[in-house]
């Protein structure tokens, strides 16, 4: 009869106790509380630099465009393309936009006197341009940009 005794006390020891269920519980609600806020840093990161990489496409685009061209270009988001339409002429397809941005300025008067500026709604509404007088910066268009 002994043995079947200690038998049966070996069987119920087999599982986990409240105790270590709870403190594992309690780790793992730590880690994510940890781990909850650093990914959503670095989704506002994400789409940060989605908006930069953006601007800086358009800002090249426009350039790009003032070597052949001399007509006033403006710049558009019709159905997720970003699209560049001359004064005179077709528009043209510079590429798949990013999700949640909006073209806030699109003042382009010379070669040398032009700015855009985008801004990602789902990121912090941070607001990036580019220009020809200072390149790839944060902010919107000012007048100096186009002077």
């Amino acid at each position: 009869m002994p043995r079947e005794r200690f038998r049966s006390a070996e069987n119920r020891e087999s599982g986990f106790t409240l105790i270590e269920l709870l403190v594992v519980m309690i780790i793992i609600g730590i880690l994510a509380a940890i781990a909850i806020p650093v990914f959503l840093s670095q989704r506002t990161k994400a789409q940060d630099a989605a908006t930069k990489a953006d601007v800086s496409k358009i800002g090249k685009e426009i350039a790009t465009y003032y070597v052949d061209g001399t007509a006033v270009p403006t710049i558009a988001v019709a159905a997720n393309r970003y699209t560049l339409t001359p004064a005179l002429g077709a528009a043209q397809d510079l590429g798949k936009a990013s999700i949640g941005i909006t073209v806030l300025t699109s003042n382009a008067l010379t070669s040398t006197q032009w700015c855009v500026s985008l801004q990602n709604s789902y990121s912090n509404t941070k607001i990036w341009k580019y220009s020809a007088h200072s390149g790839l910066a944060q902010g919107d268009c000012v007048a100096a940009d186009v002077a």
